[in-house]
């Protein structure tokens, strides 16, 4: 199944996820592309893109025989992650891990995404992909070893994101406008900071890097992608309302009544990192790309959900 280099062998895992979904697009132009979900019933040819089915999962491999793997299957129920952490490992370390070493065998670049989890939440700074990776629950330390994994082959991309959302599916301004249209009051943690980021974003600095890895294999590593400037999810949450009602909506909760609430006010199964701001400038630099603003993507993002 596999094409000549000239026209390379792209194996995209994890297809109808937000990520995905995007990359379905973007990665259309660059060779001959095979979209594979995690349902593989519904994939074509009898391939296989379920990580927890690593001999179905091989042998796709096998038969595919890719140029390049771009992974963006993942298990991203944080919380539910401390419950089921031998299946959040299965899935975002133990399957890369079977991707790398099939992609270091044949020489395959292999794309990988991860995420600021694998960090401690400490401190201000934005982190560095230098930075000793210390995560506090089960799916970062997932993440981690799925890094890790991922780095010990040498023909690899591995981007580290925060706060991913698309306007397909459900994404945490969604769920703003639903609570402010159906509730009297809104509390939102206001201590947490990062950068909302979207997944057409991450879509596009994929396409955009792959044909410059493979004229320049040095370019291979770790990266932090998101978009620029920071954010809290209390202040988020305002702009999306504010924006919301300068599209017509009608909001139960207003903007200014929004509640700014600690993260010990909420707590959940999962630790949350109080600090996941992202340095890029590696990526912008070496890449030559220009990150945009947060907000941007965000206000894009509103217009296309509330249709106006």
């Amino acid at each position: 199944m596999s094409q000549s280099t000239t026209c390379p062998t792209i194996l995209l895992l994890g297809c109808n996820g937000q990520v995905g979904w995007e990359l379905q697009r973007s990665l259309s132009v660059l060779g001959h592309l095979v979209s594979l979900g995690s349902r593989s019933s519904l994939n074509p040819h009898g391939l296989c893109g379920d990580f927890t089915d690593l001999v179905g999962l091989q042998a796709t491999l096998d038969r595919v025989q890719p140029h390049i793997i771009v992974n963006a299957s993942a298990y991203t129920a944080v919380d539910k992650a401390e419950a089921e952490p031998a299946l959040a490992t299965q899935i975002n370390a133990t399957a890369p891990a079977l991707l790398a070493e099939h992609a270091a065998k044949t020489g395959a670049w292999l794309i990988h995404f991860s995420t600021d989890y694998v960090f401690n939440g400490q401190g201000d700074r934005p982190w560095q992909e230098d930075d000793t990776p210390a995560p506090l629950s089960v799916y970062g330390q997932s993440k981690l070893a799925g890094e890790q994994a991922v780095a010990r082959h040498a023909k690899h991309l591995i981007l580290r994101t925060s706060w991913v959302y698309a306007s397909r599916g459900g994404n945490f301004a969604k769920t703003m406008l639903r609570l402010a249209s159906e509730r009297d009051t809104l509390r939102v943690i206001n201590d947490q900071w990062g950068a909302p980021t979207s997944a057409e974003l991450l879509a596009d600095v994929v396409a955009q890097a792959i044909p410059q890895l493979q004229r320049n294999p040095a370019l291979a590593g770790s990266y932090h992608c998101a978009a620029t400037g920071y954010t809290t999810w209390f202040d988020y949450a305002r702009l999306v309302l504010t924006l919301a009602q300068a599209h017509g909506h009608t909001l139960t909760v207003k903007p200014e009544l929004v509640e700014a609430i600690p993260t010990s006010a909420y707590p959940t199964p999962a630790q949350r990192p109080l600090n996941s701001r992202l340095n890029t400038h590696k990526l912008q630099t070496h890449f030559g790309l220009q990150l945009p603003h947060w907000e941007s993507g965000v206000r894009r993002m509103l217009t296309e959900i509330t249709g106006s």
